[in-house]
């Protein structure tokens, strides 16, 4: 498999991310009469992540995330080389899909930006969590993601399923976490809505880095030496 393609199937796989989740939480969490509300924007974001597994996951991994790059590598089922180039397609498949969501948006007549469903915490927390909370709840459960997904893509697990886990995952994790910081665990989705947004969501975005990226890290680092030190093959 080229390295285009691997990249190419990552920019598509965070486009349709970000415009499937973050477009759920913008144009349909409170639509008159319709509403889908919190859960049903965590499970937008779990079907996003779902279907581009068993879409393009064949492909480049389908990580649609730099911390998921960060913690498979670190947990041997990554080359630490094609680090960078995918967390470049990501964020810029992250930012392609928040410009597209933004056309969209913005078609409506009396369209206001909002937050946009960037990431935040403070007063820009929906339920006004500090930023303790918002590191705490950023940090484990981009650890536990992580340890899902390397659990579920294991050679020793039914890995035709694994797709099914990790999407079921996220929702439970935006089940929990939309109201802490609107739930990131994935730095180029923060990153894509924060650009648009600027101001404070730009001011914040540092969290949404760090705490993500470290708890990823741990997870790779733990999975393996502690849960399986067995060898894994790179992709």
């Amino acid at each position: 498999m080229t390295i285009q393609r691997k990249l190419a199937a990552e920019f598509v796989g965070t486009l349709w991310l970000v415009l499937g989740g973050c477009g759920s939480a913008v144009l349909a969490a409170a639509y008159p009469d319709l509403g889908i509300g919190f859960g049903g924007v965590a499970l937008a974001f779990g079907l996003s992540v779902l279907t581009m597994a068993y879409a393009v996951g064949r492909i480049s991994g389908g990580h649609f995330n730099p911390a998921v790059t960060v913690g498979l590598t670190l947990g041997g089922s990554f080359e630490p080389r094609l680090i960078l180039p995918y967390i470049g397609a990501q964020v810029a498949g992250g930012v392609a899909g928040a410009g597209l969501l933004y056309l969209i948006a913005s078609g409506k007549p009396g369209f206001e930006l909002g937050n946009f469903a960037a990431n935040g915490y403070g007063s820009h927390s929906p339920g006004g969590y500090s930023l303790t909370a918002a590191l705490v709840s950023e940090f484990i459960l981009t650890f536990i993601f992580l340890l899902v997904i390397l659990g579920s893509t294991h050679k020793k697990a039914p890995r035709e399923l694994a797709g099914l886990a990790i999407g079921l995952c996220l929702t439970l994790i935006h089940l929990v976490s939309i109201p802490v910081t609107n739930t990131s665990v994935n730095p180029a989705r923060s990153t894509s809505q924060a650009l648009f947004v600027g101001g404070w969501a730009l001011e914040q975005l540092w969290l949404f880095w760090l705490a993500p990226l470290a708890g990823a890290a741990l997870a790779g680092v733990f999975y393996k030496l502690v849960l399986d030190n067995s060898a894994r093959d790179p992709d």
